[in-house]
């Protein structure tokens, strides 16, 4: 009769550990769905914001885009929007803003609501005001195709091929700029000697500060791209995560189109 009993016990025992373990699988499977579903609905704001900004279509001149007068109706919404950044045949079609810290858009969108996926930043030493050498632009990488995820198809040549160009629009300016470098990258440790690092280069203070930072962007591109920059050209460089490695990065830089 124990011996009954004690086979009964066990028996209740695994039914709840598989009853618990489809609990588990549920809630799982609910939780990708919200994740994937949210993504999506997060996508479809972003590809609304300029269709529901209404300009005066006859204020657009050779000097003042439809962009530019976009993006000024965009600041009365949130004055840290800075720009407007795009690449054609890409995802990469976002606002970019400019907090005074580097935490605020990791974790807000353009419109300052909480959003995991945050918005794409412009590094908040850089001065558009009054102009930098290099304008140094971060952002999130998300499996829907979110913020700079599409910017790691330019690990393969034949992407990169397709797609030369990056459009930066500011309120001053609605320019191209020409991809001259791919590469990885990481965030050093501070006793690491002789490492690019890419995130310091603000404003050339020197000819020969601004050559050295082209020539070592150049020296790690993991493809030939046949542009380089000369001094005084303005440069333009995306950042984001990479995971192969730890604190990981891929960057583009690129030079702007006169």
């Amino acid at each position: 009769m124990k011996k009954g009993k004690h086979k009964d016990h066990k028996k209740h025992k695994v039914n709840y550990i598989q009853i618990l373990f489809i609990i588990i699988f549920i809630l799982g499977i609910c939780s990708i769905m919200y994740y994937f579903w949210k993504g999506n609905k997060e996508k479809q704001k972003y590809n609304k914001i300029l269709e529901d900004i209404v300009i005066d279509t006859s204020e657009v001149t050779e000097q003042k885009t439809e962009r530019m007068l976009q993006l000024e109706e965009l600041q009365k919404q949130n004055e840290e929007i800075i720009g407007w950044l795009e690449i054609e045949g890409t995802s990469i079609n976002y606002p970019v803003c400019q907090a005074k810290d580097n935490d605020y858009y990791l974790t807000h969108n353009y419109q300052k609501e909480k959003a995991v996926n945050g918005s794409l930043f412009l590094d908040k030493d850089f001065d558009l005001t009054n102009g930098s050498s290099n304008y140094l632009i971060y952002g999130h990488r998300n499996k829907q195709g979110l913020m700079f995820e599409d910017l790691i198809k330019y690990s393969k040549e034949d992407f990169y091929k397709e797609h030369t160009k990056i459009k930066f629009t500011t309120t001053k300016e609605d320019v191209e700029y020409e991809i001259m470098s791919v590469f990885y990258s990481r965030v050093y440790y501070k006793s690491e000697q002789n490492v690019f690092r890419y995130y310091y280069f603000v404003n050339a203070e020197t000819e020969e500060e601004y050559n050295n930072y082209v020539n070592n962007a150049k020296k790690v591109s993991i493809y030939d791209t046949g542009v380089t920059a000369k001094y005084g050209e303005q440069l333009l460089t995306l950042s984001t995560c990479e995971y192969s490695q730890e604190d990981g990065r891929f960057v583009v830089v690129a030079r702007k189109v006169v």
